[in-house]
């Protein structure tokens, strides 16, 4: 996504640069964080507070109202942003802000259970908790590009790392009331919002 958004940006307009970007992503991911975050939207918004509701929500397949208004707006967000830096700034903040909300959202299985277990004992699956090994090397991988990122854009990093770290709080409250525990949709939604709430915040300062 960061190299093609800055070389895109050497040969075309820059807009389209930026929607070729995002389409990058989108096809690299196969969409799974997307798809994630707009089952979590369809759950949480059509679901009440009756948590079999909207696990049954976000298991369906389908996509509701929710769901769709959501990803358009993240996406005229996440355009709106990026296009807003300039391209050097734009592709920095997508190799700092990506592993970093990734380092963050894993904090969710650390934080509570597995949402359907459930099923996970039918199927004989196993979700494991983190070693201190590998949550060593998630902290690396999440910290060490937005140090580096900070140190040469000389941006208020208490401001870049503490509000993202509190969105994700919040939505982790929201799931932990709702759910009792995370699922795979839950972790794609929150690490799409934490890494926009980045962009935001790097194009608001």
């Amino acid at each position: 996504m960061a190299a093609t958004l800055w070389v895109g940006s050497m040969f075309l307009p820059y807009m389209i640069a930026v929607l070729l970007a995002i389409v990058v992503r989108l096809l690299v991911t196969g969409a799974l964080h997307e798809d994630g975050l707009a089952d979590f939207l369809d759950g949480f918004g059509g679901g009440g507070s009756d948590r079999a509701r909207i696990l049954a929500i976000m298991k369906d397949s389908h996509i509701g109202t929710y769901g769709v208004i959501g990803l358009i707006l993240y996406h005229l967000l996440l355009f709106a942003t990026l296009f807003s830096l300039p391209p050097l700034l734009a592709t920095l903040t997508i190799l700092a802000a990506t592993p970093f909300a990734r380092m963050v959202t894993a904090e969710l299985i650390l934080m509570m259970p597995y949402a359907r277990r459930e099923e996970e004992a039918k199927a004989q699956i196993v979700y494991r908790k983190m070693s201190w090994q590998a949550g060593v090397s998630l902290a690396i991988q999440g910290l060490f590009p937005m140090g580096l990122y900070l140190w040469y854009t000389g941006l208020s990093w208490e401001i870049i790392i503490f509000i993202p770290c509190l969105v994700m709080y919040f939505l982790y409250l929201l799931i932990w009331n709702k759910l009792r525990g995370y699922t795979g949709d839950c972790c794609g939604a929150v690490c799409l919002l934490v890494e926009l709430t980045v962009y935001l915040i790097v194009s608001a300062l």
